[in-house]
């Protein structure tokens, strides 16, 4: 399968690019920065050059034609300020599922977060606050359009090792933390199992096996 991952020097999109290109998929990596093809090579993956906030819907539309499916896993990232949620949080997959629209790529999987989906909490942060608003709205959009989407929200990030030990499941689910690396290999799981197609579904570290996790939506 050909599978094209926006934001595809992030943390996240480098270890599904190994595991995918590992199983024998071929990924294309959106980036921004060319010195970051080196680390996108090292994965078996195909760096793409392509700017969300400067470059053409025709240029997206390009990278994206001929594939089996989208990831977008793109974000500002920490540092960045509220205006940037919305030109890359929000705008980014609008843009991506735009172009899989016009060049015929039905699946699309986007990466939330906990907590979109609901107003953020009076006194938050005005950063966070605009994550998660950009993040319910890019939502909303892609729940708009007829592809065979699937919205991921993970709970609490990190960089711990992944034990493929997780809980699935539609929202709400409780708060809690997840390995980056059991990110990744959910991602890999749901990308074409079709009962979590037009599902939102929640994540974080669990009991159960991701395949049996994964198998279990309805």
């Amino acid at each position: 399968m050909r599978i094209v991952v926006a934001g595809g020097h992030g943390k996240i999109a480098l270890l599904l690019a190994r595991r995918l290109t590992r199983r024998g998929d071929q990924v294309h990596a959106l980036i921004r920065d060319p010195g970051q093809a080196a680390d996108i090579a090292a994965t078996g993956g195909v760096p793409v050059i392509y700017d969300m906030e400067r470059d053409t819907p025709a240029d997206l539309a390009a990278a994206v034609a001929g594939s089996d499916a989208v990831v977008f896993a793109a974000g500002a990232g920490p540092g960045s300020g509220a205006a940037r949620k919305y030109t890359v949080d929000l705008n980014g997959s609008v843009q991506l599922a735009e172009a899989a629209e016009a060049t015929g790529v039905r699946r699309f999987v986007q990466i939330s977060t906990m907590g979109a989906g609901s107003p953020p909490a009076p006194g938050t942060d005005e950063v966070w606050a605009a994550y998660i608003d950009a993040k319910t709205r890019a939502e909303a959009d892609l729940k708009s359009r007829e592809l065979a989407w699937t919205i991921l929200r993970p709970g609490i990030l990190t960089d711990a090792e992944g034990n493929g030990l997780v809980t699935l499941g539609a929202p709400p689910i409780p708060r809690g933390e997840v390995p980056r690396a059991d990110v990744a290999a959910t991602l890999a799981s749901i990308l074409f199992a079709d009962n979590t197609f037009r599902r939102t579904l929640e994540l974080v570290s669990g009991s159960e096996s991701i395949e049996t996790a994964v198998a279990a939506i309805r």
